[in-house]
C-alpha cells in the first residue's frame, strides 16, 4: 500500500513540477562539460537493476515487505523534494522520448533529487550485508548518477543530493518498520 501511495503521489508530483518548472540555473559541472546522447542507458540501464532486485526479492520474499515500503516512503520523500524544488530543466538537457508507462517516472523537469542516483543506493542500503548487491548497487548508483549528468538530465546538486537524502530515507524506514526489518534481516 506505501508502495502504491508512493507511485501515485509520484505522478502528481511530476505533474506538478512540470507545469510549476520555472527557470533554469547554472551549474559548475553541466557548463564544463557537452551534452552526451546516453537515451538509452538512461532508460533501460535502470529496467536491468530493477530486474535483478525483482529475481533477487522472488528467491527472497522475506525481504520484500520491507524492500516495497522503504522504495514507498522513498517515493513519497522525494514527491516532497519535487514538489518544493522545481527548477527548469538545463536548456541544453538531451531530450528524451518519454512514452507510454515511463511517462509516470519522468517528465524532464522531476529534478530535485535523483531517483536515478538515490534508488540504486537504497538497494545498496537495503542489500548492505551482501557484498556482491552491495557493489552492484553501489556501481549502479554511480553509474546512473554519470549517466543523468552527461545527458544534462540533472543538475549536480540533484544528483549528489541525493546519496545524503537516501541515507536518511533508509533509516527513516527502518525506525518505522522495525518488526519488517528484523524480519528482513533475520528471516521469519
Amino acid at each position: 500500500m506505501i508502495l502504491l501511495t508512493g507511485v501515485i503521489i509520484t505522478t502528481l508530483a511530476i505533474i506538478y513540477a512540470t507545469e510549476k518548472s520555472s527557470n533554469s540555473v547554472t551549474d559548475i559541472i553541466l557548463n564544463n562539460i557537452p551534452v552526451f546522447d546516453v537515451d538509452w542507458l538512461f532508460v533501460y540501464a535502470p529496467l536491468f537493476y530493477w530486474l535483478v532486485i525483482i529475481v533477487y526479492l522472488v528467491c527472497h520474499p522475506n525481504k520484500l515487505p520491507f524492500s516495497l515500503k522503504t522504495i514507498g516512503i522513498f517515493l513519497i520523500i522525494r514527491s516532497i523534494f519535487m514538489s518544493l524544488t522545481h527548477l527548469g530543466p538545463s536548456p541544453d538537457q538531451l531530450q528524451i522520448d518519454v512514452t507510454g508507462i515511463f511517462r509516470v517516472f519522468t517528465s524532464g523537469a522531476d529534478l530535485f533529487f535523483s531517483g536515478h542516483a538515490g534508488l540504486p543506493f537504497l538497494m545498496a542500503l537495503l542489500f548492505w550485508d551482501n557484498k556482491y548487491l552491495r557493489l552492484f548497487f553501489i556501481f549502479s548508483s554511480i553509474f546512473l548518477g554519470a549517466v543523468v549528468l552527461l545527458g544534462h538530465m540533472h543538475y549536480s546538486i540533484d544528483v549528489f543530493a541525493a546519496f545524503f537524502i537516501t541515507y536518511t530515507i533508509f533509516h527513516i524506514a527502518e525506525k518505522l518498520f522495525k518488526k519488517d526489518r528484523q524480519i528482513f534481516m533475520h528471516g521469519l
